[in-house]
């Protein structure tokens, strides 16, 4: 049974026993095989993944304010890079069909719609430029820029809203209204209904906007090699991030360095490279919190 085949096999039981009508309704009165399996239907998420931010304003001290926040952080960014590479596995296995059908060409176009790629279905030049969009970021980059974007989750951003990036969002009442908005400007400050959503953004706003397209070609060189990039090296390609721009990446890269967090990055290598099969991936995705959990937190280099 190919990998494929067998992620299909995992996901339609899956389907059955969850009933994932809360993201895709299965097609009606048709077998679940191979062929009509909704791919991008994947498992709904564990309920803790939906708990709000924690009050991090009542620790003693800076150092267990730290500590809380990346230990809440750090299961949440592993669940969401994971549910990517559930995603990189339904795309591989798409790639590897001699055939197409109707339904894996719609699963395509969906992909391609949310990561800004404009390329024919099942084109060779879509399912290169979705291999390079669809990928996990390194988790000690993420934890970084949400303690520096958020003020370690005290924001107001953080607080009302559960935006640690500080994602904008520019429809009326997508979120909260800036204090110091300039005249005309009609931006709103995006609100979530959990931290995850926001890092889920996060991810999604990184691998498809073309200001990151450094970071992606960093990423994919690494992955050519087997290797995984630390997140001090995926900062480099955050330029555009800031309009501080290399100011800005130096401080990022300074918070990674300063509070250790490299050590996030090899937890992750880790925890994929033990649960990379497709049960392993489903287990992650669907199981309790401390499934996600490192074994210790990370101690201050400073």
């Amino acid at each position: 049974m190919t990998a494929g085949t067998k992620l299909t096999a995992m996901v339609a039981s899956f389907a059955i026993a969850f009933i994932w009508g809360t993201i895709h309704e299965p097609f009606p009165d048709v077998p679940m095989d191979q062929e009509d399996v909704v791919l991008d239907a994947l498992p709904p998420l564990p309920d803790w993944a939906r708990a709000e931010l924690p009050d991090f304003t009542n620790a003693a001290n800076t150092a267990e304010k730290k500590a809380a926040f990346f230990s809440f952080l750090y299961p949440r960014i592993a669940l969401a890079n994971t549910r990517v590479l559930m995603q990189r596995d339904m795309l591989e296995a798409l790639e590897r069909k001699d055939e197409l059908s109707t339904e894996d060409k719609a699963w395509l176009q969906r992909q391609a719609k949310r990561l800004r790629i404009d390329s024919a279905p099942g084109s060779a030049e879509m399912f290169e430029m979705l291999d390079r969009r669809m990928d996990v970021i390194s988790p000690s980059l993420i934890m970084a820029q949400a303690a520096n974007e958020s003020a370690w989750g005290t924001s107001r951003f953080a607080r009302e809203g559960n935006n640690l990036f500080g994602q904008w969002c520019f429809s009326e009442g997508c979120g909260l209204v800036p204090l110091h908005r300039i005249e005309g400007a009609s931006h709103e400050v995006a609100s979530f209904d959990s931290p995850y959503e926001s890092i889920r953004a996060y991810i999604t706003n990184i691998n498809r906007h073309p200001s990151y397209r450094a970071l992606r070609n960093t990423r994919e060189q690494a992955r050519s090699k087997d290797k995984f990039p630390s997140g001090d090296v995926l900062a480099q390609g955050l330029i555009g991030y800031s309009e501080r721009g290399s100011d800005y990446v130096r401080e990022i890269q300074q918070m990674i360095h300063h509070n250790n967090l490299g050590y996030y990055d090899k937890q992750y290598q880790k925890l994929v490279g033990r649960d990379a099969s497709v049960t392993g991936l489903l287990q992650l995705a669907t199981g309790d919190e401390s499934n996600l959990t490192p074994g210790g937190i990370a101690k201050n280099e400073g």
